[in-house]
């Protein structure tokens, strides 16, 4: 029972590659398993009952149901992609205009008044405030 064990003789480097290796593909596989998964769900061409069909499809048979999912319908899992991303930056610029309520330019009246209400708290130096009013003048 007083016999050491050598872990770096035990598993050689090439071990250690393909493990990584393996390791790698796995998480890839179930990162690609995932977006076909959302990509069913996302699709709003598709019916319910042929959404339910793929899901069952890349359920019991995951190897062969995402790779033909990816076949058939992955030219279109990038348009879809794109739709969504643009779909949410609009809901989220139109969340912002709410928010703010000011969605036009301020005007250069605007910023010099600000700008002389920033210097006349002491927030900022003559200089300053002659470089700023340079920078929005022109």
């Amino acid at each position: 029972m007083n016999h050491d064990v050598y872990l770096a003789y035990d598993y050689p480097l090439l071990g250690a590659f393909w493990t990584i290796l393996w390791i790698v593909l796995w998480v890839s596989w179930f990162i690609l398993l995932f977006r076909v998964i959302v990509d069913v769900f996302r699709d709003d061409t598709l019916s319910g009952w042929a959404k339910a069909c793929w899901l069952l499809f890349t359920i019991l048979l995951p190897f062969l149901g995402v790779f033909v999912y990816v076949l058939v319908r992955g030219r279109s899992m990038g348009a879809r992609e794109r739709r969504h991303l643009q779909a949410q930056q609009e809901a989220l610029d139109t969340y912002v205009r709410e928010t703010v309520g000011d969605t036009g330019r301020r005007s250069e009246a605007d910023e010099l008044m600000k700008l002389s209400e920033i210097r006349a708290r002491g927030d900022i130096s003559d200089e300053e405030f002659r470089r700023a009013k340079e920078k929005i003048l022109h």
